[in-house]
């Protein structure tokens, strides 16, 4: 039997998704700024595209910059962002348990000039909006929260966040990295007081290498790259038609029944935990209440590549933690960030559902792990 439980790593594709594109590649292969008729049809499938993701999210469709994923959308709101409102301020505010594609371009803007400041969170991952409040200076310019942690499933309070920046701070720029969220909860930014918002299509059964960012059409942002200035020349170069009609279709496909997948992830990930939790030495780690596809767990006397290795043996595929750091050898910052005792920064392992993961998946891995846990210590301590 194979479970595939890593899907914060990345999803399969669905088959419409696949037909899509291909369809695409072989069908309406022609570029859409070409004059041409099938340069009109492959613009028609991106203008088709911007009109389900807006609809998604209650925004407009010139709201929407497709880009080649997360880091990319992540690069492009944070850096675009603070050098096109420089001139205001130079302080930025974050947390500590950013996923590097936040935190690389932070690192990056602090050797520019500007002041970032981290946010620290509780043992549940979540941040006190109170030390938000407190960190906003005069020249605070922009705020970059994540909606979900990709590693434990920590949810931020996105929207009390964005309401209070809009009443008390409306000159902040106010962008959340919603890659672990789209798709796993409704994301309504004009709603929420967000000025940009990061998706990446491979977390929600879309291709790699094609995203989206949210800009509010009040929002400047200066691009990274330049070129033939398509999407108004914010980001350029010749669009992945097949790859955004994938992404497209994948947004149909997650939100047609989104509530009730998302109560049903949520079933199955509270079985997962109550279940593993029963185990001698096994806690879970972030809020028993936050995402409903991530688990986060700490085995003591296991380490993580065991544990995952061993499961990997009878087809079940998890994480030591996040994938997007996997060539990072060290310690996670967001296992520190909540306290995790020393012992069990390497005994975590992440199970990440998604909307077709099944109660016969889970049992099977709880059965799995209630026989290795015991078996494995056994070999650790001898």
């Amino acid at each position: 039997m194979e479970v595939y439980l890593d899907n914060s790593a990345t999803t399969k594709c669905t088959k419409a998704v696949v037909e899509r594109m291909n369809h695409i590649m072989l069908e309406e292969y022609g570029n859409p700024s070409s004059l041409h008729n099938m340069g009109m049809h492959a613009e028609k499938q991106i203008k088709e595209a911007k009109m389900v993701i807006a609809s998604s999210m209650k925004v407009k469709e010139k709201e929407i910059i497709f880009t080649s994923g997360g880091t990319e959308s992540d690069n492009l709101a944070i850096i675009g962002a603070a050098r096109a409102a420089a001139r205001r301020g130079k302080h930025l505010i974050t947390t500590q348990i950013e996923h590097p594609a936040v935190l690389e371009s932070m690192k990056y803007l602090n050797e520019e000039g500007f002041e970032i400041s981290y946010l620290p969170v509780n043992a549940e991952g979540v941040l006190s909006i109170e030390d938000l409040k407190n960190t906003i200076r005069k020249d605070t310019i922009l705020v970059s929260i994540m909606h979900t942690n990709n590693e434990i499933g920590s949810i931020q309070p996105i929207h009390e966040i964005g309401t209070w920046l809009k009443q008390n701070r409306p000159d902040i720029i106010f962008h959340v990295d919603a890659v672990q969220g789209y798709g796993k909860a409704r994301i309504y930014p004009s709603r929420s007081g967000i000025d940009l918002l990061s998706v990446s299509a491979h977390k929600i059964h879309g291709p790699k290498g094609v995203g989206f960012l949210y800009c509010n059409e009040k929002t400047r942002i200066l691009p990274l790259l330049f070129g033939g200035g398509q999407q108004n020349a914010i980001r350029p170069g010749t669009e992945n038609v097949a790859g955004i009609a994938g992404l497209a279709q994948a947004v149909q496909e997650i939100y047609q029944n989104l509530d009730q997948d998302i109560l049903r992830m949520e079933q199955l990930r509270q079985l997962l935990i109550s279940e593993a939790c029963k185990l001698d030495g096994v806690t879970v780690n972030g809020s028993k209440t936050g995402a409903p596809h991530i688990v986060s767990l700490s085995v003591a006397d296991v380490r993580s590549e065991v544990l995952l290795h061993a499961l990997e043996s009878e087809g079940i595929y998890i994480s030591s933690g996040s994938a997007c750091a996997s060539n990072h050898p060290s310690v996670s910052d967001t296992l520190k960030a909540i306290g995790l005792k020393k012992e069990l920064l390497d005994k975590t392992v992440r199970f990440s559902l998604s909307n077709t993961t099944t109660e016969e998946e889970i049992r099977y891995t709880i059965n799995k792990l209630c026989d290795m846990i015991p078996m494995l210590r056994k070999f650790t301590r001898h």
